[in-house]
């Protein structure tokens, strides 16, 4: 399937000159949905992964179907004063500002073997911030996923010495 034929484009959203790359047209086709989900999980299946992170908000979505698949844990990853129990942040810069994430301190411990997921990787201040926090609790980053790559912003130069698979590449701004 063609899934970048199920990705709406959103101008000006959530500013003025962003064009918005909306998945929610893609999750609601049952086809593109279970697509998705499975090429994502053959990049990462046989790995060892004990548990998948997902960024808020749409990375939860897929990011709690792979752990399902892959018979691992789920842990969010979220934005301040979301999660009850002790957590950890880290700051980041965004294409359209700085925002700032959170992790449960006991959500990732020592050994554990993590998947990182998000829907999409733009300037990779997000998955940056992402990464840091899994490390700084000990945990190994051994794959990142995304459904779409904004290849124009070079976000993928953040994260080099991961390995990063992203199913939709967009490579100029339309």
């Amino acid at each position: 399937m063609n899934l970048e034929k199920l990705i709406r484009d959103v101008p000006n959203f959530p500013k003025e000159g962003i064009i918005f790359k909306d998945i929610t047209t893609l999750l609601k086709d049952s086809t593109g949905l279970n697509d998705t989900v499975n090429a994502l999980y053959d990049f990462a299946k046989g790995r060892g992964i004990t548990k998948v992170a997902g960024i808020e908000s749409r990375g939860f979505i897929l990011g709690g179907a792979l752990a399902q698949k892959l018979n691992a844990g789920f842990v969010p990853i979220r934005k301040p004063n979301k999660l009850p129990a002790e957590t950890i942040s880290a700051c980041y810069e965004l294409e359209y500002g700085t925002d700032k994430i959170e992790i449960h301190k006991d959500a990732i411990v020592p050994g554990d073997i993590v998947l990182l997921h998000d829907d999409l990787l733009a300037t990779g201040g997000t998955m940056e911030a992402a990464i840091k926090l899994i490390e700084q609790l000990g945990g190994e980053v051994v794959q990142i996923s995304f459904i779409i790559e904004l290849d124009f912003l070079n976000g993928i130069e953040k994260l080099k010495k991961y390995d990063v698979k992203s199913l939709i590449h967009y490579s100029a701004e339309l």
